[in-house]
């Protein structure tokens, strides 16, 4: 099973000697980040910082930083058994297009074990401290100065909790949070995400927004936050399914919202119509600094908290981070989803080095002319995926994790006055390469063996690739102690 609060997996993680406690004092501004950086490089232990300057509370880091760690929060033993779930629930059915999709996750509701319950703010430790008015400041909270042109401090794991104004369906959220001054915070929402359209249509009514952000929550949670899930579709259902039991929610204190009784701490507030201030620039994920850009800021009434709270952040920036891990989970979760949109897709690969939305590798068993460029079409239309800037197209024989033999089909088998597709369409709002903002420029690239119907006449057809005799190779299999190699 999956842990139930952030402190017990950090308490699991002590005892297998895999967390560090850091006594010495040391400061948000810079410091935190660069220790940080090098140790989740390193694939190192996950932090618990006891002495942060200027805070009231120690901060937890690189909880998530590698594979394993990630899988023992979520009670799994890998990536590839999150997709084992998914497979396994949609079975036998495997439903075709988006309508399947929303019903996969629909069937979810009737697991008994899944849907979130209710528990009375007595029973939930995030209420055990309230704080109200005046007594709110948020430099008692470990925000981070992580890079040297960073626009300010900020809260990099925060699980921003808003709901659609119109249908109250809530959408839970992880966006950067800049600190800006004791008792106000930006919200980066980017162009494509749900809060931001919530905010939007509450902006255009004149209505004020109630928003609630949580930190340190149960590991899968946090995950859930990660996964970029289609709007009509709960989170919490979801974080439910891979912790296989009920997340424990209660009501806000000030807001119209529901948060994790066992998070660590929990903000709340208001945000009112154009209410915004510069945000930024931030050295993010994609390892460039963002733009300073204006951004909603959201003014904190009330905040909620354990006794002795524990922070939870990471740190972004050039690759590998703690993103890794989580958009591993995610490729791994969503390869059966994609394919029941896309039934052509064998297996698929994210490229952490590209941010996992700059490029998708992935194999087909190509059974048509052209069917390499109908599956990247279908990639640039499936949700999320539209992102996506530089599709490979590599045969089923190719193990797509294998950058290395992707590499070499790619770079072997593609004529480019042929094999390349360019087209336009929206970009993340993080991309800094497009040369205007939203949209760009993608390219597909055909990699797969060329059938003669696609115009390949040379004689002999498609080459065949260099592989060992099969009768020599388990000889000299057998043999190989004698060669004293």
């Amino acid at each position: 099973m999956a842990y139930d609060d952030l402190r017990s997996f950090l308490r699991a993680l002590e005892r297998e000697g895999d967390l560090r406690r850091i006594k010495a004092e040391v400061d948000p501004h810079l410091e935190i980040g660069e220790i940080v950086d090098r140790v989740q490089k390193a694939k190192g232990p996950a932090l618990l910082f006891e002495n942060v300057k200027g805070a009231a509370m120690p901060l937890a880091m690189n909880v998530f930083g590698t594979e394993r760690r990630l899988a023992k929060s979520l009670g799994l033993k890998g990536p590839e058994e999150i997709s084992e779930k998914i497979a396994g629930l949609l079975k036998p059915e495997l439903p075709q297009g988006f309508t399947g999709f929303r019903d996969a996750f629909g069937k979810l509701a009737s697991m008994a074990h899944v849907p979130p319950k209710n528990v009375k703010s007595g029973d939930a430790p995030v209420h055990e401290v309230v704080l109200t008015g005046d007594d709110v400041n948020l430099d008692d909270l470990p925000a981070l100065f992580t890079w040297p042109l960073d626009g300010g401090s900020f809260f990099n794991l925060g699980l921003t909790h808003t709901k659609d104004p119109d249908s109250g369906i809530r959408n839970l959220g992880l966006y950067r949070l800049q600190r800006h001054d004791r008792r106000t915070i930006g919200m980066h929402w980017q162009i494509h995400k749900d809060s931001r359209n919530h905010y939007a249509v509450a902006a255009k009514r004149g209505e004020r927004l109630p928003v609630a952000i949580a930190f340190g929550c149960p590991p899968a949670v946090t995950y859930a936050a990660t996964a970029p899930l289609p709007g009509d579709i709960d989170e919490y259902l979801f974080a439910g399914f891979v912790a296989g039991e009920r997340v424990r929610m209660v009501d806000c204190k000030t807001v119209p919202l529901q948060v994790p009784a066992d998070a660590e701490v929990v903000l709340e507030g208001w945000l009112e119509p154009g209410e915004m201030l510069p945000e930024g620039p931030f050295g993010d994920h994609t390892g460039f600094y963002t733009p300073q850009e204006p951004f909603p800021a959201l003014t904190i009434d009330c905040v909620t908290m354990r006794r002795r709270p524990i922070l939870q952040s990471i740190v972004v920036g050039r690759p590998p981070t703690e993103d890794g891990p989580l958009g591993k989970f995610t490729e791994r979760f969503f390869l059966p989803l994609l394919k029941i949109i896309i039934p052509d897709i064998v297996d698929y690969d994210l490229p952490e080095a590209g941010g996992f939305h700059n490029c998708v590798i992935v194999s087909i068993d190509k059974k048509y002319p052209k069917h390499a460029q109908k599956v990247m079409h279908a990639i640039w239309g499936a949700h999320m995926m539209s992102l996506t800037k530089l599709i490979i197209v590599v045969d089923a024989d190719c193990d797509v994790h294998d950058y290395q033999e992707v590499a070499w089909r790619a770079l072997g088998n593609t004529d480019y006055s042929r094999d390349l597709s360019v087209v336009e369409g929206p970009v993340d709002h993080l991309d800094h390469a497009s040369y205007q903002q939203f949209w760009g420029g993608k390219a597909g690239i055909d990699a797969t063996r060329k059938l003669p119907e696609e115009g390949y006449t040379r004689d002999g057809g498609w080459p065949e690739m260099v592989t060992s005799d099969p009768e020599t190779a388990a000889l000299v299999t057998k043999r190989w102690k004698e060669y004293g190699l």
